[in-house]
């Protein structure tokens, strides 16, 4: 089958799945007003695929049918520059605020098929061939993919690791004719109410002794045993202009329980082979995978500096320390989108037929953009100030009593109206400050892991011969001129 149409997708999410929101059993997932607004997002994000061809589509290798850019395998560093043209484009849609739109898991499997040799290792080819033959299947049926790859945590002081025989967390419980059985939970599920599938794939290595935690699989959402528990909905208000970002882009987030669900053979990629398992993420997967969330991450921080920019404007805020402010936002996006260019810049083959970019970059900004984000929360709110706590909603504006005196005092500078005023600043309110702008300014923080961490980790995507090299000169030299 060919790349989806919108409609062809929202038919997909209407079989019946154990989707509980706000404290009830969903039967209808497209119709559900917590969710219906991002159910037709994610529908128009496969027609702007389709209406794009050039941009947005492929043919795939081997029947020739369009399919989506993002299950592209790159071959070549021209495959890279094309691939970011789509992620863009989709990412514009939502204004980055949806971090898990398919195109995420979809360049993510085929990170995961082009490096297919990395799955097969120590015994694991059986594992290797079903990850190749499901990264077909997702391209072809241009399937909806989310994944859960968080352990859960009931006390941090015992560690983040699994331990043998914990309840809680995922595991292999027995063998079946056709595959086997697992039972626990995993966090944190973004997009599971609207995706087809569920994936499960390594987050960090294991200890010797935890083969049983050791997978990797993936499994319809439609599956026996398989729950879904989603935070509380931000959209279930459906009016744009008092809710402008969260009526349409809230993309939910779930903790998974699998009560013994049969995982088949054929969707089973890693089965307690603890090697593979603590080998495949150290290859491809964070180059090939920050490329599109570092896309992403521009087109967000692009909005964020217009968002400013006009709520400056309406209020005729010249002073310089908002242009300073400005201007802040302005270089945290220079150094995004300039990061990704070097990162394409710097592509290289990291197996034969398979391109990705340069981590190093990629990797910084992994590091930088938690801190950064809540900086430009931060500069929106002091620019917003209170006029962000006094923007009426649509209903007011339609009373006939209320209008003229909004009109008469709450207009802008430089003859803004009233109107324009409020959607601008509900608009800025959506998102820094209400449960979207919180919940985003989250899984900025931590989708990546936190800023800490990534920085403890950076100079290991590094070689560092020529900074070594720079300051041995110094130390021979001072040895040479010192000699007892």
């Amino acid at each position: 089958m060919p790349a989806r149409t919108g409609k062809q997708y929202l038919e997909g999410l209407k079989p019946a799945r154990n989707v509980w929101v706000d404290g009830a059993r969903v039967d209808n997932i497209v119709g559900h007003p917590a969710l219906a607004g991002a159910a037709q997002a994610l529908a128009d994000v496969y027609d702007l695929q389709l209406a794009d061809p050039d941009t947005c589509l492929i043919p795939d290798p081997e029947t020739g049918e369009p399919i989506s850019m993002g299950h592209m395998i790159p071959a070549s560093k021209d495959d890279i520059a094309k691939r970011h043209k789509c992620l863009e484009k989709i990412a514009d849609f939502s204004v980055g605020l949806m971090g898990r739109t398919p195109d995420y898991l979809n360049v993510t499997f085929a990170g995961f098929a082009g490096d297919a040799d990395l799955w097969g290792q120590h015994g694991n080819e059986a594992g290797a061939e079903a990850l190749v033959a499901y990264q077909k299947l997702l391209r072809r049926e241009d399937l909806s993919l989310t994944h859960a790859i968080v352990p859960p945590t009931v006390d941090k002081a015992q560690g983040d690791t699994p331990r043998p025989g914990d309840p809680i967390q995922l595991r292999k419980i027995e063998d079946t004719e056709h595959g086997i059985i697992v039972s626990g939970g995993r966090a944190l599920a973004t997009l599971a109410p609207f995706a087809d599938d569920m994936a499960i794939y390594p987050r960090a290595p294991f200890p010797e002794g935890s083969e049983e935690f050791a997978l990797c699989f993936s499994v319809p959402m439609t599956t026996p045993g398989l729950t879904i528990l989603c935070r509380d909905s931000m959209s279930a208000e459906s009016n744009r202009f008092d809710h402008p970002l969260s009526s349409r882009f809230d993309e939910q987030d779930a903790f998974v329980i699998f009560d013994r669900v049969e995982i088949p053979r054929d969707r089973l990629f890693i089965d307690g082979n603890l090697p593979v398992y603590n080998s495949v993420m150290q290859g491809s997967w964070l180059s090939n995978i920050t490329h599109q969330t570092m896309i992403r991450a521009t087109v967000k921080l692009e909005f964020a500096w217009g968002l400013a920019r006009r709520m400056a404007e309406t209020l005729n805020a010249k002073d310089p320390g908002t242009q300073q402010m400005l201007g802040e936002i302005w270089c945290y996006k220079e150094f995004t989108r300039s990061a990704v260019i070097a990162a394409e810049a710097e592509a290289h083959e990291h197996v034969e037929g398979f391109w990705v970019p340069d981590v190093k970059p990629l990797f910084a900004l992994r590091a930088m953009l938690p801190l950064w984000f809540p900086r430009v929360n931060e500069i929106i709110q002091i620019i917003g100030a209170h006029y962000m706590l006094a923007a009426p909603r649509a209903a007011q504006f339609g009373d006939p009593d209320l209008r003229p005196l909004i009109d008469e005092y709450l207009s802008g500078a430089l003859d803004v109206g009233s109107k324009e005023r409020a959607s601008i600043f509900r608009l800025a309110w959506d998102f820094t400050s209400a449960e979207m702008g919180g919940r985003n300014l989250q899984y900025e923080r931590f989708y990546l892991a936190s800023s800490p961490r990534n920085m403890q980790r950076a100079p290991s995507v590094d070689d560092a011969t020529r900074s070594a090299m720079l300051v041995d000169r110094f130390i021979k030299e001072a040895l040479e001129d010192c000699r007892d």
